[in-house]
């Protein structure tokens, strides 16, 4: 199981206000314009999934499978030909201050990792830089 890990992103919100958004994707809505249009495609959601059309892989479906109140948000891939899942990890450091670090297992057969594993980590560092930049105090009151 091949495991891929961001950048530790400090975000000015409590734990708290970033879980309320991000355990809801029907929230989403309020920042689909931030969503890389040249790199993720036909972007659709609910509260509990999202499906995207990602280049080159193509449409993935995320389920939330696990929510631990203001600490963690798992999710689940489908429509993929191997088992991926994502946490999104928070850690409040001050009363308006969170750390976040997403990190992705992927169970890569030895022929798709050197294909997947750049372009892989590439994302997961730019949803982890994309979701550092969200107003979660603007949006967890929605």
């Amino acid at each position: 199981m091949a495991e891929y890990i961001s950048d530790i992103k400090t975000i000015p919100y409590s734990d708290q206000e970033i879980f309320t958004v991000l355990s809801d994707l029907r929230k989403l809505d309020l920042i689909k314009d931030k969503i890389p249009q040249d790199k993720i495609k036909d972007f659709s959601y609910d509260q509990d999934s999202c499906t995207v059309t990602v280049d080159p892989i193509g449409k993935v479906r995320f389920v939330i499978v696990e929510r631990e109140p203001n600490s963690t948000i798992k999710f689940e891939a489908e429509q993929l030909p191997f088992k991926l899942t994502l946490w999104i990890q928070l850690k409040q450091s001050t009363d308006q201050e969170t750390k976040m670090k997403l990190t992705v297992k992927a169970d890569i057969n030895a022929f798709l990792k050197p294909m997947i594993s750049k372009p892989l980590q590439n994302g997961l560092d730019k949803m982890a830089e994309t979701l550092a930049t969200i107003p979660y105090g603007d949006l967890a009151d929605k």
